[in-house]
């Protein structure tokens, strides 16, 4: 097989949630376990870091590996989903991994997929632990796919472990209330590995406290504190305070959402410990880490502006703590009109994300070409109950060529509740990266 149909046969031999949802997951490691292990065991070749979380898990693992790739140290990072490229997934110091290996890997694994018939999740995290391994990278940023417990990256044993923040989302498999989710989160806990907690409530502490062994516990907000933000569409700054010794630092940041600043605190927690560890990583590597996110790993759709005017944004926000911070963030925004492209997959509390939704806006639904993906008319409906009103579009570009026909240059266009929805606009990501 070649490169192409090498895809083809992973997107559609194999169980994709992305594209048909429960029936893909898994809900245990055991064809993780017996992939791995036909392969020597890979995940024991490298050292790494586990990040899980509901919502900025793979904000804070691309923040994490651009600090240690500055640091120069050769970094792995394994996140989901792609928005465009597969190899998305799976990359070092910024670069996709090969499309070589991916068709080598895929015939190498064949006869083991033929019998074990493993979803395309655990195949693609088999897929990269063994490239992390066969590249020797010094430490790998692994960021859990869905819940953290039985999830297929749960196989490894990290440097430390962070978990961004609890959310109701994916309810369907990690229960339906916050402090049953938070239970999933905290299955990545394990013993004599420090973890680090970036926002917590009085229902979720007990919870984490609960699931440490042997295991140091560090509260982010306990660490440090924000002292003050100031957002513009280029750059986020932040004044953190360390709490022990009142110094506080300014970091700039590339990922320019005001949102940011929440997993920062987290991203510097957990740097901490890795210096506490022996990692080398000095204050300059942290800043300038922090300032270059997107040049150093090629993270997209996080507040992304991709026009000007009218200033068009676009965010992978698609869960009731997504939504409700990317309203805080238009907030922060001075525009004469919003426009709102919007498409969701059937599988969220939709009901509750358009309860949140601004009815002075105008809408523009439309869908991601998944199976997953609510249909552009049923979301209308929907949406017309809670006062939201606007046209349907069969793609998410021809939604955005409208918005911007009916907008004026002082409007702002936000595309969101999507990752797939997305990875569908075109440009999204530059030709030059892919």
């Amino acid at each position: 097989m070649n490169y192409d149909q090498t895809l083809e046969y992973l997107f559609t031999q194999l169980p994709m949630f992305s594209r048909v949802g429960a029936a893909a997951y898994k809900a245990d490691l055991t064809n993780t376990i017996k992939l791995c292990a036909a392969l020597g065991n890979p995940q024991h070749q490298f050292k790494s870091i586990h990040v899980a979380g509901t919502n900025g898990k793979g904000s804070t693992s691309h923040m994490l590996a651009s600090i240690l790739q500055t640091a120069g140290y050769k970094t792995g990072l394994y996140t989901s989903p792609h928005l465009v490229d597969f190899r998305e997934r799976i990359k070092i110091d910024g670069a996709y991994c090969s499309k070589e290996f991916v068709v080598d890997f895929t015939e190498k694994i064949k006869p083991v997929i033929e019998e074990i018939q493993p979803s395309f999740f655990e195949i693609t995290v088999a897929m990269a632990f063994s490239y992390f391994a066969a590249q020797k990278v010094d430490i790998a940023v692994i960021e859990v796919g869905l819940g953290g417990r039985l999830d297929s990256t749960n196989i490894i044993t990290p440097e430390v472990s962070v978990i961004t923040n609890i959310g109701l989302d994916h309810t369907q498999f990690l229960g339906d209330t916050i402090p049953q989710i938070a239970g999933e989160k905290a299955g990545i806990i394990k013993k004599e590995v420090p973890c680090v907690i970036c926002e917590y409530t009085p229902d979720t502490k007990p919870i984490f406290e609960a699931a440490a062994n042997n295991t140091t516990i560090t509260y982010a907000s306990n660490v440090y504190s924000i002292q003050e933000i100031k957002y513009s569409h280029d750059f986020l700054q932040v004044d953190v305070a360390n709490n022990a010794t009142g110094a506080t630092d300014t970091y700039t940041l590339d990922l320019n959402g005001s949102y940011q600043a929440k997993n920062v605190l987290g991203v510097l927690t957990a740097v901490g410990l890795l210096q506490n560890k022996g990692w080398k990583i000095t204050n300059e590597n942290i800043a300038t880490g922090l300032s270059r996110v997107k040049i150093n790993t090629g993270l997209y759709g996080r507040w992304q502006v991709i026009e000007n005017n009218p200033t068009t944004v676009v965010d992978v926000a698609h869960n009731v703590a997504g939504i409700q911070t990317l309203l805080a963030q238009i907030a922060l925004i001075n525009y004469s009109h919003l426009h709102l492209v919007f498409g969701m997959v059937k599988d969220k509390d939709i009901d509750s994300v358009l309860a949140l939704l601004p009815a002075h806006a105008t809408y523009y639904f439309t869908k991601a070409q998944i199976e997953r993906a609510i249909d552009a008319h049923e979301l209308q409906e929907k949406a017309g109950v809670y006062g939201l009103q606007g046209h349907t579009y069969l793609t998410v570009n021809e939604a955005i060529t409208a918005a911007k026909f009916h907008a004026s240059s002082s409007d702002l266009i936000v595309v969101c509740g999507s990752v797939f929805l997305v990875g569908e606009i075109e440009g999204i990501i530059p030709s030059t990266v892919l």
